[in-house]
């Protein structure tokens, strides 16, 4: 065996450990060095690799949706399913909502910021009650969706992007009609079960370049934003980041216990997916490695969790629909001076807890943060204090995010005597690289 080779990591997670290290150095050259070059080629590697990601989504959702139909109905509980997870997703969220209240309560961030009123601006785009409906029904066959923006020379640039929610509505409703179709439609079932053999192969190869991926990711991340505004809302991060460790180390391992299941074992299966999560900033990027931990190396049906891993990836965000939304129209109230009564704190909940299915077809934590402003009254240019440190809040939120999408169908295959092997520790070695099955 090389030397080389010796010196490598063998676990997944250790190696991603390792490239996440070495993006923070060469983003620290980067932005010391003043290297526009190696920012540059940082964000470059981190863009494609998300791109990657992103491109094996589509086809890894409708396969595994269409595919797993047949299964769940098998299952004979597929309603009784859904309706827990989104129960579970409805709980976690409101103790995630809870300790962000209490938190921005007690320390009080707006009250110690250093940002001018002056860097108060709109945001571009506003979460409404109604944009589930929206989300809901698909726009095209494909569940695809196109946003023209200008850059920063004036030039209009359109990207193209996929409503995962649609999709899903999509493949059920292909998958049910499939069934329904009997013999006729087995010819079409087993292209799809061929079809998800091959994209899981495809997610496998991109999957192995996610060390050389967070590399550039959180490299580009420190290079371009580094941690200088942070002196001006030090508070409010310290807060938000509080909260997000008291909901990931405290109340993940809490709900974990508390349901016989191993908080070690939790974490080290989901590792690599809350990684990447954190350097990617992208739920939706993450969401074929969050699928593939969640069933290969935790033990829940595939039939469950490609119905539960996607909607949670448009629905399930404790970090930016429950602590982040919650800690800052605190933050908002606490800047302009405006009081908060009992009922306020109530609607912030209420919001945290259904404002994240209601945006569904939307994207960002800006849109949850707008929706509980609007619905508070509170004025919506104090999003726009927040705009500068929110890139180094995100990666701690979708962190999170990652690993409520992992833990709640955990949760529910357990309770619903669903793991197939509940009690066999984390693999190690290559079988945990999250490998398809040969």
């Amino acid at each position: 065996m090389s030397r080389a080779k010796l010196l490598l990591p063998r676990t997944f997670g250790a190696q991603v450990l390792v490239g996440m290290v070495a993006g923070l150095l060469l983003g620290l050259v980067a932005r010391a060095g003043d290297a526009g070059w190696l920012a540059e080629l940082l964000a470059t590697v981190g863009a494609v690799f998300v791109d990657l990601l992103k491109t094996v989504v589509p086809p890894l959702v409708f396969t595994a949706i269409v595919a797993s139909i047949a299964s769940l109905g098998a299952l004979a509980n597929a309603a009784r399913l859904a309706w827990k997870t989104l129960l579970w997703f409805a709980i976690t969220a409101a103790i995630a909502v809870a300790i962000g209240l209490v938190l921005g309560t007690l320390i009080e961030p707006g009250r110690h910021a250093g940002v001018a009123a002056a860097a108060a601006a709109a945001p571009g785009s506003v979460g409404g009650w109604t944009d589930f409906l929206k989300g809901l029904v698909p726009t095209n066959f494909l569940g695809l969706s196109a946003k023209t923006s200008l850059d920063q020379a004036g030039a209009a640039e359109t990207a193209i992007g996929v409503n995962v929610l649609q999709l899903l509505v999509i493949s059920i409703a292909i998958g049910a009609a499939a069934i329904r179709a009997g013999e006729a439609g087995e010819p079409f079932l087993a292209f799809v079960r061929s079809a998800l053999a091959i994209v899981r192969k495809l997610l496998w190869w991109i999957i192995r370049l996610t060390p050389i991926g967070s590399a550039g990711l959180l490299g580009a991340a420190v290079a371009r934003h580094g941690w200088d505004a942070l002196a001006q809302l030090g508070w409010f991060a310290a807060t938000v980041y509080l909260g997000l460790g008291l909901v990931m180390f405290g109340v993940y391992p809490a709900l974990l216990r508390a349901n016989g299941l191993s908080v070690g074992r939790f974490f080290a299966a989901a590792w690599p997916a809350i990684q990447l999560g954190f350097v990617s900033r992208s739920s939706i990027g993450t969401l074929p490695v969050t699928e593939e931990v969640t069933v290969e190396r935790l033990g829940v049906p595939r039939a469950y969790a490609s119905f539960a891993v996607p909607l949670g990836a448009t629905t399930k965000m404790d970090g930016c629909a429950a602590i982040y939304p919650a800690v800052s129209a605190l933050f908002v109230a606490q800047f302009y001076g405006l009081a908060l009564g009992p009922t306020d704190y109530l609607l912030i909940a209420f919001v945290a807890v259904l404002g994240s299915a209601a945006t569904a077809g939307m994207t960002g934590a800006t849109v949850m943060l707008t929706l509980t402003l609007s619905t508070l009254g509170l004025p919506l240019e104090g999003a726009g204090l927040l705009l500068a440190i929110d890139p180094i809040l995100d990666m701690g939120r979708t962190a999170v995010n990652v690993a409520g999408q992992a833990l709640v169908p955990l949760i529910v295959a357990r309770r619903e005597g669903l793991l197939g092997h509940d009690e066999q520790p984390a693999r190690t070695g290559e079988a945990a690289t999250l490998a398809p099955a040969e």
